[in-house]
């Protein structure tokens, strides 16, 4: 089928293009600079131009018959009032621009839009979180809430819709673990806070495994949360760091350092989120690195 993917040259979008070609689907990317996005991706690819504060044209879908919705202000920034600002619009505006173009459309019979963990609020200790838990109520939470209210909006016009919470996603070329890297392999990385607060993480293999996984099942509609079915604690994050890169992980950051160098977004880090991947696994997907320690291994090797 036809699949048009916002957000294709980000963290997770080459990857899952790179899956979405070798299943056999053409590919028609949305974005703010096709050129860039198209010079970091394979022949063939196509592309129109997709901002969230410009209306979008049904004919820049290219009668897509299905929308992968990546799309959306980095979260892992100082969260400034300007920085706030962004994140939310690019997510709840872009995701109705997106929406009310694909309703207009009419080709569009499936929608996999991206979300993230945050829905589910950050003072849940280590209470086991599944798709049938109730969201939060602090920022990033009513920002996730809001915009996945509007991605549901294109039921109304048929569409089968699945949201995919996003976890900590692991791969040294982005996210969090390029982040985290050199303090580690400089000897000086450790627990972060208390340490007893739950990392949610998933590889980025099995996260790009789990969108197009979605995808293909549109019996599966609804939260997806993908992250990998074993969370540890940040203690034993860290603890797996060192071993995976042979150096020590002793060096304890407290909270008020983070806090003085990261503001509110802090939160994330020193709150956590024990995150359990429920419906994919009902729905029959099997994640290729369950377990911490191996999926390192393979990211570290």
């Amino acid at each position: 089928m036809k699949v048009a993917v916002t957000g294709a040259s980000g963290f997770m979008g080459p990857g899952l293009v790179q899956r979405l070609l070798g299943r056999g689907h053409d590919v028609h990317v949305l974005a703010r600079n096709i050129e860039q996005s198209l010079s970091r991706l394979p022949e063939g690819v196509t592309g129109s131009y997709f901002d969230a504060a410009t209306p979008l044209s049904p004919d820049a879908l290219a009668d897509a018959e299905a929308v992968v919705h990546l799309a959306g202000e980095p979260v892992g920034q100082r969260w400034t009032k300007e920085a706030k600002h962004r994140i939310h619009e690019s997510r709840v505006m872009g995701t109705r621009v997106l929406v009310r173009a694909m309703k207009e459309a009419g080709t569009v019979k499936r929608f996999v839009s991206a979300s993230a963990i945050g829905f589910y609020g950050g003072t849940r200790g280590a209470e086991p979180l599944t798709e049938e838990s109730s969201p939060g109520d602090d920022f990033l939470a009513n920002v996730c809430r809001a915009w996945e209210a509007e991605a549901m909006l294109a039921r109304e016009a048929g569409i089968r819709t699945a949201i995919v919470r996003m976890g900590m996603v692991l791969h040294p070329e982005g996210g969090a673990l390029h982040k985290m890297l050199p303090p580690f392999r400089m000897g000086a990385g450790g627990p972060v806070g208390t340490g007893k607060q739950y990392v949610s993480w998933v590889h980025r293999e099995d996260a790009q495994d789990l969108v197009l996984y979605v995808l293909e099942h549109p019996e599966v509609e609804g939260p997806v949360n993908v992250t990998a079915p074993n969370p540890v604690t940040n203690a034993e994050f860290a603890h797996a760091m060192g071993h995976a890169l042979g150096r020590p992980a002793v060096m304890h950051v407290p909270a008020f350092m983070l806090k003085a160098a990261m503001g509110e977004m802090a939160k994330l880090a020193l709150e956590g989120q024990r995150v359990l991947p429920k419906r994919a696994q009902e729905a029959g997907f099997t994640f290729r690195y369950p377990e911490l320690e191996a999926a390192l291994r393979d990211l570290l090797a």
